[in-house]
């Protein structure tokens, strides 16, 4: 399976929403609950917000075979850039769809930036693993704000 990624565009919208729709039940439901996976669906991924972060220009996506199968959203703020989403489907996990996503942001707006930082939810050791393969270090962890687990925050310095 050949993987590439591309900005997003605003055709791509219901497709980065099915992405949501298809990676939260799979990642949440057993460490938060149906209710915190409902509730973040409809606060994280609706259409319109999704519409409002591909036209500012901050979402990526994968494709396989002309099908996206994954999402990263960023913002950059001075030098330094936040990943908000980085998803791939189940079906194309494994595929390196996630770390081409992760790679595209390190080179496109992670270049000159003097480190990355992103969370993920506490308990969820698939995230963790992919993130320290990719040299991400924890730092810090924070209340959730849908009061499910603990985000723990990460960092990935980045050379000058």
């Amino acid at each position: 399976m050949t993987v590439s990624v591309r900005p997003a565009t605003p055709a791509d919208v219901d497709a980065v929403v099915a992405v949501g729709h298809a990676t939260w039940p799979a990642a949440y439901t057993a460490i938060a609950g149906e209710e915190y996976v409902r509730r973040g669906l409809a606060e994280w991924w609706s259409p319109e917000d999704m519409a409002q972060a591909i036209a500012a220009g901050r979402v990526l996506v994968s494709e396989s075979d002309g099908q996206v199968t994954g999402v990263a959203s960023y913002s950059v703020e001075g030098d330094v850039v936040d990943i908000w989403k980085l998803y791939v489907v189940p079906d194309a996990q494994g595929t390196g769809a996630g770390g081409a996503l992760l790679a595209a942001v390190v080179a496109g707006p992670g270049a000159g930036a003097r480190e990355i930082r992103l969370a993920h939810m506490a308990g969820n050791d698939r995230a963790r693993a992919f993130y320290e393969r990719h040299g991400f270090r924890e730092t810090h962890r924070t209340a959730d704000e849908l009061g499910g687990p603990d985000s723990v925050w990460m960092r990935l310095p980045l050379p000058r």
